[in-house]
């Protein structure tokens, strides 16, 4: 199955159905019963709609949060549970196994390996970081999960970044949109730390799939059919990762606990300030009255329905992660 769609949710759109339809012939795993195709190449032409419109699909504070918890280079539990609760099912002794901040930043930095790479070769075919492992599916050694992603691999072709992930397995309800937003920003980090803009993501997964608890849930989508095509604006021309250390230290503190006073953050263009301020809203819903406050310097003003489904949910159908 190939899928060519400007968005994630134009994407969503045409994949669900087919899913769908095929409710009569599950395959039942060790998570429950699913509905598969095997061998799926889906393709977003702009990589930055990486966010679903929905309202059950549109993920922002979690795919930010597990985007930080990446680039953190943690497979920490504690790091990521309080953006996605279900990873706690997957960890072994407070630590998420299958991780991938160890597994892109850890003893080899994968990233920077690809940037330098490119930098002296942009031709090259060979930027490619690995995620799944050979010792991954070790008998001698079983895990509760190991990683869905098997590699990202990364070229340059008329002066745009093109990225592909490969996965062995992918939930196209739960995991899809999460990994969607997750792999565009690292696709278009990389393009800005090479002087790039970014160009199409492509997606292939051995086995897309929707598990039956979430059935209801994708024919919902589906039925609200229509979803603005939005972007999230281009990340500032330069060198990100002095920006990308500031957002991992301070969403570290707020979610420590500290009430950070974001005025003090010198430096910084409001493409990453937003960011933050996004982290923060996360973390002070419960004082409606300060979230609000925070909401309202957001720059970028597409973010506010996430905000405001935040601040002020409207429980339709159940979710996993907001």
């Amino acid at each position: 199955m190939f899928i060519s769609a400007e968005t994630l949710d134009g994407a969503l759109l045409e994949l669900y159905p087919k899913l769908l339809a095929r409710t009569d012939d599950t395959v039942t795993a060790t998570r429950g019963a699913f509905v598969e195709e095997i061998g799926v190449l889906i393709e977003i032409t702009n990589s930055r709609a990486r966010l679903s419109r929905s309202e059950t699909r549109g993920k922002l504070f979690s795919s930010l949060g597990e985007l930080v918890w990446y680039l953190s280079g943690s497979n920490k539990l504690d790091a990521i549970k309080p953006y996605v609760p279900q990873y706690k099912e997957e960890a072994e002794d407070g630590i998420v196994f299958g991780g991938y901040g160890p597994r892109i930043f850890g003893q080899i930095d994968q990233i920077q390996n690809v940037i330098e790479l490119l930098r002296e070769r942009p031709t090259s075919r060979r930027a490619v970081i690995q995620i799944f492992d050979k010792t991954d599916i070790a008998t001698a050694t079983p895990r509760k999960e190991i990683p869905c992603t098997i590699a990202l691999q990364f070229f340059v072709r008329d002066d745009k970044l093109t990225a592909i992930a490969t996965m062995r397995s992918n939930d196209a309800y739960w995991g899809l949109p999460h990994d969607v937003f997750c792999f565009t920003m690292l696709q278009e980090i990389i393009a800005r730390s090479l002087g790039y803009d970014v160009g199409p993501y492509r997606h292939f997964a051995g086995s897309l799939h929707i598990y039956d608890k979430y059935w209801e849930d994708a024919q919902h989508f589906v039925d609200e059919r229509y979803q603005r095509r939005i972007a999230m604006p281009p990340m500032p021309i330069g060198d990100p990762w002095p920006a990308l250390a500031a957002i991992i230290q301070t969403e570290e503190r707020i979610r420590g606990g500290e009430d950070f006073d974001l005025s003090k953050v010198s430096g910084l263009d409001e493409y990453w300030l937003d960011l933050i301020r996004i982290i923060q809203i996360f973390f002070t819903k419960a004082d409606r009255s300060k979230a609000t406050s925070i909401a309202d310097k957001i720059t970028f003003k597409t973010y506010r329905p996430y905000i405001m489904g935040r601040l002020q949910p409207t429980p339709k159908i159940k979710t996993t992660t907001t």
